[in-house]
């Protein structure tokens, strides 16, 4: 008699590095994985080799279509604390009860490119947070910018669709610098504040770890006796928010089309745990109609002046994930995967993304029971009547499967509102059925002027040097035009200088809206300055003075800040000390800061590229050089702001340097 104990059916992880025999998907053991079943060495493969017919029909189907937008994405495990009780707010669990830890998965994204697009293209960027709480999935699906290019979800097929390479080249991958993306903007003033979002810094990150993200909508907040509040979400990085600039942003593309899941990858390896503190704008009900623009409309933030962001937790994400097509490729978000105590706004984009989100996982996961991947299962029972359908994992027992019902008592049966069940906020609607947009929906240009103003000299350079390339790339005159008639709108010397850059016509009437109004939080030049996490190259060139450079470097890891050794090949310099990268293999592009050690007459070509190139692009540069005429052929202006001599200063002042970031005011 067999005494075994009976395997249980449920969800199950397999780990492919214990040691085991190789079986086929139905457990049979396999004993030749290289051969196929062939009618002599030399004939015919059989019918009959179930093995190679298994194998190769999964391998087959192995990919999933990509998502319409955000297919290129990379994402992590981590928890979320909250800091104090929002029970004057909501009645959401894990926004009450600050005893509870509640798991999360964060799947950063871009959004016009494919999977096998760049990450550093300039571009919005998805960060999309599955909370998995003791009431259920709540999903905030967001991107690192508040506001979005339309106000109605009616529209998104078109702005995709211009967005989206041009269907008959197939051309820009994961760029808008082309035609039909900027013909789009030209017809749809309604963009005008999200474009410049999108040309500015924020759309090239210097790393996920060090962008903001934003619910972008207007949710409720429902607590338990029914009061409401409207709610926007914000995610505040402990970083800073850090940025590229744009000629490194496209170097990175060619060196390191990886650069920004890596860095993610490496921190959390290295227990640099990403964190970001979860702020809320809360407008109360009676509030709603007290502020100059229309809290509903996906085009427009509320000033953090106004609405001050009340920081009420904090996100960590410490674990990476163990297989990327089991997790980040196959987890569904849903802006309608709420949680008692979180309802919805009248937001025209939301409403239609409610819809949107479901259909899209029936038809990427391949039917109805998505939510039974592991990745996306909730961490609470899940009892309902739906049965069958593509990909079933469960068995479900019993013979009723339907509701009302008498055979089994009416189970599962509904759960009243005070043990839990949702229910939605009962808000009062009266009017008539109609299509067409709020009158307060119809100021396009006044917060897309309050945005520009609100930027640093240097962000506002950077924002019409965007423009400028973008508009650029286009072919069409009449795209041209329409692109410089909507910045006249927003600010007049923008759209001159853009025009003149672009050969493109300048309207003879200013229609550039008037306000000098700024919002301080809108500028990067405001944010968390440290050198924690960042890294700097240590370049070579010649024989390095060992004690001086192991201290150094022992000084730079009491700040936490990452290093590697570059030099033109790889050898060991110390017992503790050996170079990582050659030239070959490094650029200064993938590093926040760069050393140069010398003890030459003469620098090596890659040596004086490296640190050009790091001057250029307004990073700190350090030096130990033995000899200063090893320099002469290299345009760096070595008493400019942001460049050390190791030798008279010691490296302190270079890690305030890296604290610094930039020196946007020195030049070439």
């Amino acid at each position: 008699m067999n005494n075994k104990k009976a395997v249980q059916l449920s969800s199950f992880t397999i780990n492919n590095e214990k040691t085991a025999p190789l079986t086929t998907n139905q457990g049979l053991k396999v004993s030749e994985d290289e051969f196929s079943l062939k009618a002599g060495l030399r004939g015919p493969t059989l019918m009959e080799d179930f093995h190679f017919r298994e194998k190769m029909t999964h391998f087959d189907h192995e990919r999933i279509p990509e998502r319409v937008v955000h297919a290129r994405g990379v994402g992590a495990h981590g928890n979320f604390q909250l800091y104090e009780s929002l029970v004057e707010y909501t009645k959401a669990d894990f926004l009450t009860d600050t005893s509870k830890t509640t798991p999360v998965f964060v799947r950063f994204s871009t959004v016009q490119g494919s999977r096998g697009s760049s990450d550093t293209v300039r571009d919005v960027r998805g960060f999309a947070t599955k909370f998995y709480t003791d009431e259920g999935n709540f999903d905030l699906v967001g991107n690192n910018m508040p506001v979005f290019f339309i106000q109605d979800a009616i529209k998104f097929p078109d702005f995709v669709h211009a967005l989206k390479p041009e269907p008959h080249t197939e051309i820009p991958q994961g760029a808008s610098a082309h035609d039909t993306f900027w013909d789009f903007i030209g017809q749809n003033h309604e963009s005008a504040h999200m474009v410049m979002w999108a040309m500015s810094d924020r759309a090239i990150p210097r790393s996920l770890r060090m962008m903001e993200g934003f619910g972008v909508h207007t949710f409720r907040l429902i607590n338990a006796d029914g009061e409401a509040h409207f709610v926007k979400f914000h995610w505040k990085p402990l970083l800073g928010v850090h940025s590229l600039v744009w000629d490194e942003a496209q170097r990175i593309a060619g060196k390191n089309p990886d650069f920004h899941r890596q860095d993610l990858y490496e921190a959390i390896e290295k227990g640099d745990f990403p964190e970001w503190e979860l702020g809320l704008q809360i407008i109360p009900e009676k509030d709603e109609f007290n502020f100059d623009f229309d809290i509903l409309d996906p085009t427009k933030i509320w000033p953090e002046e106004e609405v001050p962001v009340k920081i009420v937790g904090k996100m960590t994400l410490n674990r990476n994930v163990s297989n990327f097509f089991a997790e980040t490729e196959q987890v569904a978000f849903h802006p309608g995967h709420v949680v008692p105590g979180i309802d919805f706004s009248n937001d025209p984009l939301l409403q239609g993304r409610l819809f949107s989100y479901t259909d899209t996982q029936l038809s990427r996961l391949g039917g109805p029971n998505f939510h039974q991947i592991p990745i996306n299962q909730p961490v609470c029972p899940f009892h309902n009547n739906q049965r069958d359908g593509m990909h079933q994992m469960a068995i479900h027992q019993g013979q009723t499967s339907y509701h009302r019902n008498g055979l089994n008592a009416n189970q599962p049966e509904p759960a009243p509102v005070e043990l839990g069940g949702y229910e939605s906020y009962q808000e009062k609607i009266d009017g008539r059925k109609i299509r067409g947009r709020s009158e307060s929906f119809l100021d396009f240009y006044s917060q897309a002027k309050l945005f520009f103003n609100s930027l640093a000299p240097f962000e506002q350079k950077h924002l019409k040097d965007a423009f400028s390339f973008e508009l650029g790339k286009c072919k069409s005159e009449m795209v041209k035009n329409n692109a410089v008639a909507l910045l006249n709108h927003i600010d007049r010397q923008v759209a001159e200088e853009v025009a003149g850059n672009i050969g493109a016509e300048l309207p003879e009437e200013n229609l550039e809206v008037q306000s000098d109004k700024k919002s301080p939080a809108l500028s990067m030049a405001n944010t968390v300055k440290q050198p924690a996490t960042k890294c700097t190259a240590i370049l070579l060139d010649g024989v390095p003075d060992d004690e001086k450079l192991t201290d150094w470097i022992r000084t730079l890891a009491q700040y936490n800040i990452n290093y590697s050794i570059v030099a033109k090949r790889m050898y060991t310099i110390s017992p503790v000390l050996k170079v990582t990268d050659t030239f070959d293999t490094a650029d200064s592009s993938l590093f926040d800061a760069a050393i140069l050690i010398s003890s030459g007459s003469e620098a090596d070509p890659s040596v004086l590229e490296f640190i050009e190139t790091t001057y250029k692009h307004f990073k700190p540069l350090a030096m130990a050089v033995d000899d200063y005429t090893a320099l002469d052929r290299c345009r760096v202006v070595l008493n400019a702001p942001g460049v050390y001599d190791l030798t008279k200063a010691g490296i302190t002042p270079f890690i305030e340097g890296m604290a610094q970031g930039r020196f946007w005011e020195r030049t070439l």
